[in-house]
């Protein structure tokens, strides 16, 4: 029985319209809200030294730290007219003014954590938050037991297990032999300059050991133009064992047609792959803040659930890549390994678990 409740959504200005966006095209009845917010930019690689000479990132530090002090004051007036039963703050540098208003206020909020290590807000706000949603397995956070909760990461109930009968007729669907094995290759939306300039090294070598598809992201698709010399079509259909396209709204389809997946080490798509099983090689971008893909690759590397490349080392070495693709496609036993292994860290039906965790501490409220 779902609950009747008036929902809103806060955001900040970056994310206004596009949240607005979502919400008209999926018949949303949502209020968006802005919030006046900054952010902390923190550098793996930077020294001391080193923001000195960067004074730019200073000050945008400066400016965000009173963006942040103004999100107080305004969240701590709306709160305060709006009153809601719950919170949930998702863990961005947004949700903190929030957070820290709602534990002066006394309103309950619940946090979640994507990654297997909490960033910055998170780890701020986790003392007083009334629940704490995760999205992979308790052992890998140093939460409270009695507020931690294993809820795992919403994603589209597409994302689903593909039989060999599916599979076959995605490779198909996409152009290419279904008999062959296939690796998907991807970045993420925008692309990663590393994982493509290391693949265009090695990529008339992995050609002859399997299919290949490389999803080169919006942002570093013209870069790798010249790679469509490998990509051949007659008469609507492909005569090469590669292709490469920008970006697909579909990954779904493209992660169900793969036999072995390269990927980055963000959470959602851990999520998505881990949920259909996938045999995934794991490229962790190395200069995030908090090194939250490193921890991640390193936990599903420790399960042996995945098989990791170090991004800058790869960089070096292009070879590295190749020879990880090459394990993969030429172990089949090990591919069913890893994928099963990876599947362990699916939680099913995430959405109503962390929807009925928001909901039981509403209740709480009352």
């Amino acid at each position: 029985m779902r609950p009747r409740a008036k929902i809103e959504f806060w955001t900040d200005k970056k994310y206004y319209k596009n949240a607005r966006k979502i919400t008209i095209e999926n018949g949303l009845d949502l209020k968006i809200r802005k919030v006046v917010a900054g952010k902390l930019r923190r550098y793996t690689n930077f020294t001391f030294i080193t923001y000195l000479q960067n004074f730019d990132v200073v000050l945008k530090n400066i400016v965000d730290f009173f963006k942040t002090i103004g999100g107080l004051f305004q969240s701590f007036f709306r709160l305060v007219v709006n009153r809601p039963d719950v919170i949930f703050l998702k863990g961005g540098y947004v949700c903190l003014p929030v957070g820290v208003v709602a534990h002066i206020l006394r309103i309950p909020y619940v946090i979640h954590d994507s990654d297997a290590a909490p960033g910055l807000t998170n780890r701020v706000l986790s003392k007083h938050a009334a629940k704490i949603a995760t999205g992979m397995p308790l052992e890998y956070y140093n939460y409270p037991e009695d507020k931690a909760e294993w809820t795992g990461i919403p994603i589209n109930p597409e994302f689903s297990p593909a039989s060999e009968a599916k599979q076959k007729n995605l490779k198909k669907e996409l152009g290419f032999d279904p008999e062959k094995p296939l690796v998907v290759v991807t970045g993420g939306s925008q692309g990663a300059q590393h994982i493509n300039v290391s693949l265009r090294e090695v990529l008339p070598e992995v050609l002859k050991i399997t299919s290949l598809l490389l999803i080169a992201g919006r942002e570093r698709y013209p870069e790798m133009l010249d790679l469509k010399d490998y990509e051949t079509w007659e008469e609507g259909e492909l005569k090469t064992n590669f292709r490469m396209i920008e970006f697909s709204a579909e990954m779904y389809k493209l992660f169900g047609a793969a036999d072995v997946v390269v990927s980055r080490a963000g959470a959602s798509t851990m999520t998505e792959l881990s949920s259909m099983a996938k045999a995934v090689i794991m490229i962790p971008n190395e200069k995030l803040p908090g090194y939250h893909q490193v921890k991640n690759a390193a936990a599903y590397e420790k399960a042996n659930a995945a098989v990791v490349v170090p991004d800058d080392k790869m960089f070096e070495e292009p070879e590295l890549l190749y020879k990880a693709i090459k394990r993969l496609i030429n172990h089949p036993e090990e591919r069913e390994e890893i994928s099963k292994n990876l599947k362990k860290f699916s939680k099913d039906n995430a959405a109503e678990s962390l929807a009925q965790t928001i909901i039981s501490v509403a209740k709480e409220e009352k």
